[in-house]
């Protein structure tokens, strides 16, 4: 891997040089516009919404919208004005209880790898952090944007998670959601006997990307077809009403008893490999 950044770690006296990598990757689908009757490919334009008109590079400017189809022109010196200084430092305010943390605010993994004569202090921070069950709330500045983030401890390594903002966060109180209906004890039973059974061990090697899978393999089969469209696989199906409760979880206790699994694996073959790679 390659680091994206490099600084250091930094509370009170405490210095620990350190490098960022990136600890997740999200695999997307690029699909391009094209014209219908020879397949070329269609290029984004920048037109003005005033009259329709193409507007080159150097006539452009960033503005922001005050008020519904107000602007003012933010220039170059207004975002330098504005810069938070880039100190290349992971700056811990505060250690606080991990069970604290909502996990809503979490955003983004990093992992953090120590520079050289940084080992035994990370280590250090690693071992009581890990020991403490804390974590270390943090600001970091990473490509011109600063950061709210967590420094925590994953086994034998530290992650850096970014964070948002409090105000970043939206308000779910307009939401409608079920207050304290009356629940019977034979549901809640059933509810939980439902939980227990179908409870495992975390293994994230088990959750799979079935839409992307199935749309690799669509594509795979036109590409061998010519470009036709495949067969439909079948519609998908409707939600239904859950009139009783007690009846709906009692066949899934069932099921559930039975082992039988929601989903299925697919079969794999060498060509849809190399096409989900080159993907």
């Amino acid at each position: 891997m390659r680091a994206i950044w490099k600084g250091s770690i930094s509370f009170s006296l405490i210095n620990i040089p350190v490098a960022l990598y990136p600890a997740t990757r999200r695999e997307e689908l690029k699909f391009r516009l094209l014209r219908a009757s020879d397949l070329s490919p269609v290029n984004y334009r920048r037109v003005a919404e005033a009259d329709g008109k193409e507007v080159p590079w150097e006539h452009i400017v960033k503005g922001y919208e005050y008020e519904k189809g107000k602007f003012v022109v933010i220039k170059d010196e207004d975002f330098k004005r504005a810069d938070v200084e880039a100190t290349q430092s992971v700056d811990i305010i505060d250690f606080v209880e991990l069970d604290e943390i909502n996990p809503i605010f979490f955003d983004k993994p990093y992992y953090l790898e120590p520079e050289k004569r940084g080992e035994k202090a990370y280590a250090l921070l690693r071992e009581a952090l890990s020991r403490t069950g804390k974590v270390g709330v943090a600001k970091v500045v990473i490509k011109t944007r600063q950061h709210l983030a967590a420094v925590k401890p994953q086994k034998n390594i530290l992650v850096l998670e970014l964070m948002h903002f409090a105000d970043e966060i939206l308000d779910a109180s307009e939401l409608k959601v079920p207050s304290a209906p009356a629940i019977g004890a034979r549901e809640l039973d059933m509810a939980k006997d439902l939980i227990e059974k179908m409870t495992d061990r975390w293994k994230p090697e088990k959750y799979t990307d079935d839409y992307r899978e199935a749309m690799l393999e669509v594509i795979h089969e036109k590409i061998e077809k010519g470009g036709k469209a495949p067969a439909a696989r079948g519609t998908p199906k409707k939600p239904t009403n859950v009139v009783d409760l007690v009846s709906v979880l009692q066949q899934s206790l069932e099921q559930a008893g039975r082992g039988t699994s929601s989903g299925t694996r697919r079969k794999k073959s060498t060509s849809r490999k190399r096409l989900r790679k080159a993907a």
